[in-house]
This record gives structure tokens, C-alpha cells and sequence, in this order.
């Protein structure tokens, strides 16, 4: 029993040992979970050494006797989450293809256009336009709906005639695969 850790006061239950050991034997089940969740082994085994992290850290809201593996889930899926949320907000950050504003800039607009407006129909609508064509059909008419017609989830499913389920679904992957799409244009610029 030397090489074992000594179980934190805190994470016990009437047998902290025990209680240890069960949280390391879910390591194989979090370890595919975040397979799943990162797509990638490195960022996986780092969610997963975050997870008994956190555990540990939070071991105080857990309640012993409750589902151990559950908990452990939760922490998981919450910190993969909270990652993607930041690596989309990191590639969120704005970037111009310059020949084309300067193109854009060339064009004499209308006294009513703002410079944002020409900006938009002469550069930006096409590239947009053309990213929403070459999307499949189901999930372009799921992101028309809610972004552009802005109708509610319920609304959509009924015209679409699918679960609310899917509507969510397929919504969630146009937008990432939009957001894909006008970041890596065919040329390879970025807008």
C-alpha cells in the first residue's frame, strides 16, 4: 500500500480508499469520452488529467454514494465544452482579405450605402452566398430559418417537419461548418 496515494480527507466517503480507487477505475470511460469530445489524443489525456483536477479540487460538492462516474462526466463534458467555447472565440477573432476591402473600397457607392453596406454586398454577401450553396440542403434550410428568417426552434421543426432535436442538431453543425467555409475560401484567403 506504500505506492498509493493517500486518500484526501475530503473525497471520502466511509471508505476513501475505496472511493479513490473507483474514481481511477473510471479512467478508461473518461478516457474515451474525451476521445470522442477532443478528436485528439493529446488534448484528450489533458481533459482527462483536468477532470481529476477538478475532481479533486471540487471533491466537496461531491456527495459519497451518489454516482461517482456521472460526476466525473459532468466535469468532463463542462471542461470540453468551456475549451471549444474559448477556441471559438480565439478563432472568432476577425480577419480581412485586404486586396479585396481595397477592391471594395474602388467601387463608388451609392449616397445612401454606408461604407459597412458596400462592404457587405460587394465582397462579403458573395463569399457568404457562395459558403451557403455548397452546404447540404438540410442543414443550409435550418440555418436560413433561424438566422436569417429568425423563426424559433418549435417553428422550424414544424415547417422542416423534423424533431426539435434535429433542428438543434443541424443547426449547430451549419453554423461550424459555415464558419469553416468563410474562413477557408477556395483561394485559400481568409476573410
Amino acid at each position: 500500500m506504500s505506492g498509493l496515494p493517500k486518500p484526501r480527507k475530503d473525497l471520502v466517503a466511509d471508505d476513501g480508499l475505496a472511493v479513490d480507487r473507483e474514481a481511477l477505475d473510471h479512467m478508461v470511460n473518461l478516457r474515451k469520452l474525451s476521445l470522442r469530445l477532443a478528436r485528439n489524443r493529446s488534448d484528450a489525456d489533458d481533459l482527462v488529467q483536468d477532470v481529476y483536477l477538478h475532481a479533486l479540487r471540487g471533491s466537496s460538492s461531491f456527495r459519497p454514494g451518489t454516482n461517482l462516474l456521472a460526476w466525473l462526466r459532468t466535469i468532463l463534458r463542462n471542461l470540453a465544452s468551456n475549451r471549444r467555447r474559448d477556441e471559438f472565440r480565439a478563432r472568432a477573432r476577425v480577419r480581412v482579405d485586404e486586396a479585396a476591402v481595397s477592391h471594395a473600397a474602388r467601387f463608388q457607392a451609392a449616397r445612401e450605402a454606408s461604407p459597412e453596406q458596400t462592404l457587405l454586398s460587394q465582397v462579403i454577401a458573395p463569399r457568404l452566398r457562395q459558403a451557403l450553396e455548397s452546404m447540404p440542403k438540410g442543414l443550409r434550410d435550418a440555418i436560413w430559418l433561424r438566422d436569417v428568417e429568425e423563426l424559433s426552434y418549435s417553428e422550424i421543426a414544424a415547417r422542416l417537419r423534423i424533431p426539435i432535436g434535429t433542428v438543434m442538431s443541424r443547426i449547430s453543425r451549419g453554423r461550424r461548418l459555415l464558419h469553416d467555409l468563410l474562413l477557408d475560401g477556395d483561394d485559400g484567403t481568409a476573410l
